[in-house]
């Protein structure tokens, strides 16, 4: 299936988000499936009605985009979860104070994972409180970091 870029289509779709209140934080093809997922977020978080608003928001305009040029696709509106990774720099900067996890490609100080309150992101550097105290982190050798969701 042919399909326009994902950036064209989230390109597009920022109105509707802005207009809807809510952000867009990641979308992505499923060629397996046929399908366009939209991830969005909002303050205090995402519940099923925001999903549904949004989707029902952008479901025509993206009818007349034709993102997949005629061809049949299923379109998904879903928060991104609670372990979703951080890409941007607001994820970092809704998430300052809070506990998070890094995890890494190849160990890093002979670790794979840290976890840590997060103080500071800089686009290259992750600032972390960890239990062996303050510590930086390029953000780059990261696989992922995300929130500590402790059960």
């Amino acid at each position: 299936m042919k399909v326009k870029p994902i950036a064209e289509v989230v390109a597009f779709l920022q109105p509707y988000a802005e207009a809807t209140g809510v952000e867009i934080v990641d979308a992505a093809w499923d060629m397996r499936t046929r399908s366009l997922t939209v991830f969005i977020d909002c303050e205090g978080g995402i519940d099923i009605d925001a999903c549904e608003r949004f989707h029902r928001a952008i479901d025509d305009p993206l009818d007349e985009l034709d993102p997949t040029f005629g061809a049949p696709y299923t379109l998904n509106c879903s928060s991104p979860g609670l372990d979703r990774p951080f890409k941007t720099q607001a994820d970092f900067d809704r998430h300052t104070g809070e506990k998070i996890e890094l995890h890494f490609y190849a160990p890093y100080e002979e670790k794979k994972e840290w976890e840590g309150e997060l103080l500071a992101f800089d686009g290259k550097t992750v600032r972390v409180a960890t239990a062996a105290g303050e510590r930086e982190f390029p953000f780059d050798k990261t696989s992922k970091v995300c929130l500590c969701i402790e059960v």
